[in-house]
């Protein structure tokens, strides 16, 4: 006898496409008969069925349904209609923490923070964990220096171009930043960690399109409207996006420096008020294509047009011997504008060599940067009594710099004995600079180029690389070792100073992690590297950029690169509580050292090695889950600190112990209507910098979001440097060099963005790391 059942039960879309995981249901009477997950759209029920039943299916994204079957049944096909509805519900609830942190790397996610969200990169990065963004445009994660990637491939600006093009970058456009402090063999070995920004990118079928907006009221109004597009059909995919920002900040600055010599003592006040407007456009449009099911094609161009002007007034209270009134008094009106344009264009062919994990991916990669530059400069000088002193200073410098890179990237990676994974990889780079620099006199019947003060600087660096490494699991160990090896040529040639400076080296960069799984529960891992820290092209550049007659800025084009050794030794629990003891040394250490001659009164800041900076430390990170609606991320580093250097005929030697701390707090209020809430609190402790000494600086920001439109849309508003304490204050009191600078920057400000989304969900972008790695966050 044959037993009575349903053989076969297949589960699609409208498109005939197999559904995977609905949960289906077989029902008689009051009773339920039997349930199951199907699997590609496949279920069946072997057990002896006869008679009246209900069959129910349930699945995320569409329609439940009830259907009466007679049983026995041989086969059937069921087609499920997507509810938008259910996929709604779906996005509030299945969030992703807002902080992720893992064994290699901190994950930060950008558009699940309130307080990130709707404003720009460049915002977004002071808000992750360990990451802090200096008034100069300098970031660092846990105290060390960073290269700053974008899906993967290295932006190729620094200072205040680097910020000035994260800050034409909307937040919505990025799904989280990864802060990877000890990065691999595979990285390049420039800086001293890795901060990669991943955008978004839709992955289903079809267009979608995401629009966003946002509006920061501070002193002034700045916005940032934005789009990201995403076209995927069969075997192509276009995506790209576009953000346009135009920002006007307040600017304020104090400043002292006191000129201190046997029989001759000047305290100088600079009170320094400005604005700081700049537009910028950024865009991106990229295509892959499947030219098999093994072969990938694809092209990628960013491109960057930004411009900035930058009005200042500084007056200048000049007080003699110790006296209580002035003795003169200066007024600087300088007006600084800029110009820059940067063009990335990548070609990536990636192929599939067999199924068990063998690939080969190569990049081609070209890199055009243009930076033009002037600078208006007007002192006017009064004595004491209010009488005009008689020599004015009127002075005009426009420069322009030029940049081309071109490199090319070979990787392969293959896997055997299942648990290993070998990857080895070639680069190389090839970097020109020229730069054009001149200095005009500006007196009432014209500019004079004054020939001893302007300058031709070329710059050419080429890079060789070849690395290696091999990742693997033995029982309880888990071990990942590689070596890098980079030889560098580089030649700087300045016309005015008639000098030639070239550099010739290699060096080997080891890595090595090690891991041990003591249970389910307890690690314990030890991690190596060595590092290298390049100048950025600016702080080679000898040109002397005046900003008053008194004081100007130079670069030094026999700068030497640093080499930083770090160690660490680190414990996790339940792959969630983690803390680790590290140990950093930075040899040739490099860093802008301020300059005051006593005897003329002059001021400058330029660019040196110093001789030691090293650190011993520990880092503490442990979420707490206080309900089900309250999500808590914590975390703590403290550092003993030493840097000592010779420096101006003597030597310093300075200690200091320090602390960060940062809490982020994220509430879901109400799931059902998708109204969240944010508070994020970070503190940084005094601390030093070469001969720098730096106060302390703390944080707290807040904000309050809500999903509008059937979730489609979000709302946010948030509110950053609530206590408007996220300024700098350095101080140097070093043999006869005491100065130092306090500076506000209009950070604190409110925020009102708007979010929306037409289409499918979006996730990461596909990472590719372009040939052209390191260079170009070295450009200005």
């Amino acid at each position: 006898m044959v037993s009575a059942q349903l053989h076969k039960g297949l589960v699609t879309d409208k498109n005939g496409a197999p559904i995977d995981g609905v949960s289906i249901g077989l029902r008689h009477a009051d009773s339920t008969v039997a349930v199951q997950i199907s699997k590609i759209g496949l279920f069946s029920f072997q057990q002896p069925l006869n008679g009246y039943y209900v069959l129910s299916l349930k699945a995320v994204g569409y329609k439940d349904i009830s259907k009466p079957l007679h049983l026995p049944m041989d086969s059937i096909i069921i087609v499920m209609t997507s509810d938008d509805r259910t996929l709604d519900q779906v996005t509030i609830s299945a969030s992703k923490p807002v902080i992720v942190r893992k064994i290699d790397r901190v994950i930060f996610n950008v558009e699940n923070s309130i307080v990130a969200s709707g404003t720009t990169v460049w915002d977004a990065l002071g808000k992750a964990p360990g990451v802090q963004t200096k008034f100069d445009g300098g970031i660092t994660a846990n105290n060390k220096g960073v290269v700053i990637y974008m899906d993967d491939k290295p932006i190729r600006l620094s200072g205040e171009d680097l910020v000035a093009y994260l800050r034409s970058l909307p937040s919505d456009h990025i799904a989280k930043i990864e802060i990877i402090a000890n990065p691999t063999a595979r990285y390049d070995a420039q800086g001293g960690a890795v901060i990669n920004i991943i955008s978004k990118k839709t992955k289903g079928d079809g267009y979608n399109v995401i629009l966003s907006g946002g509006y920061t009221q501070s002193t002034y109004s700045s916005y940032n409207p934005s789009m990201v597009f995403n076209d995927r059909k069969d075997k192509l995919n276009v995506y790209g996006s576009y953000g346009y920002s135009r920002r006007k900040k307040d600017h304020t600055e104090s400043e002292y420096v006191i000129f201190d010599s046997p029989g001759n003592y000047a305290d100088w006040r600079n009170e320094k008020v400005g604005l700081r407007t700049g537009n910028a456009n950024s865009y991106k449009v990229g295509a892959d294509y499947n030219l098999t099911d093994q072969q990938l094609i694809g092209v990628l161009i960013n491109g960057y047009n930004g411009a900035s002007n930058r009005p200042n007034n500084t007056l200048t209270t000049i007080m003699n011997n110790h006296s209580a009134r002035p003795d003169s008094i200066l007024n600087t009106q300088n007006v600084s504008t800029g110009k820059a344009s940067q063009y990335s264009f990548n070609l990536n062919y990636k192929v599939k060599l067999d199924n068990n994990g063998r690939n080969i991916n190569v990049d081609l990669d070209y890199v055009p940067y243009q930076n033009m530059n002037s600078q208006q400069v007007d002192t006017y000088g009064f004595l004491g009594n209010g009488n005009p002193l008689p020599n004015q200073y009127h002075i005009f410098t426009p420069s322009n710099q030029n940049i081309d890179i071109y490199s090319w990237k070979l990787d392969y990676t293959d896997k055997f004995w299942k648990k290993w994974t070998f990857e080895a990889g070639l680069k190389y780079s090839s970097i020109v600079t020229r730069n054009r620099f001149d200095f005009y006199n500006n007196p009432s019947t014209g500019p004079q180029l004054v020939n001893s003060r302007s300058d031709r600087f070329e710059y050419t660096e080429n890079i060789s690389a070849i690395y290696a490494s091999i990742t693997g699991d033995v029982g309880k160990w888990s071990f990942e070792g590689g070596l890098r090896g980079e030889y560098t040529r580089t030649n700087g040639k300045s016309i005015a100073l008639d000098t030639n400076n070239k550099n010739n080296y290699f060096k080997l960069f080891p890595t090595l992690f090690v891991v041990y799984k003591v249970d389910k529960d307890n690690e314990v891992n030890l991690n190596y590297n060595s590092r290298i820290s390049r100048p950025e092209y600016w702080r080679l550049n000898p040109f002397k950029s005046y900003t008053s007659p008194y004081t100007y800025l130079e670069g030094n084009p026999a700068l030497q690169p640093a080499f930083i050794y770090n160690g660490e030794l680190g414990y996790t629990y339940k792959q969630q509580y983690n803390v680790s003891f590290y140990l950093r040394r930075v040899v040739d250490y490099f860093s802008n050292i301020t300059v005051q001659d006593n005897i003329s009164k002059l001021f400058y800041d330029t660019q040196r090695n110093l001789d030691l900076s090293q650190e011993i430390g520990f880092s503490a990170s442990f979420p707490i889950k206080a309900a089900k609606w309250w999500e808590i991320n914590n975390y703590a580093q403290g550092s003993y600190r030493q840097e000592k250097s010779g420096y101006l005929q003597a030597r310093y030697n300075y200690h200091v112990w320090g602390i960060y701390l940062s809490s982020n707090h994220a509430f879901t209020l109400n799931k059902a209507q998708g109204l969240k809430a944010e508070i994020s609190a970070w503190y940084s402790s005094p601390t030093i910098q070469g001969i720098y000494k730096l106060a302390k600086l703390y944080d707290v920001s807040a904000g309050m979001s809500k999903s509008i439109l059937k979730s489609k849309g979000t709302l946010r508003l948030a509110v950053n440097d609530i206590f408007y304490s996220n300024t700098y204050r350095i101080d140097v009191n070093y043999e006869n060099q005491r100065n130092g600078f306090y500076e506000k920057s209009d950070t604190r400000s409110a925020t009102l963005s708007f979010s929306y989304r037409l289409g499918g969900n979006p996730t990461a972008a596909r990472k590719r790391t372009s040939a052209s790695e390191e260079e170009k966050k070295r450009t200005q």
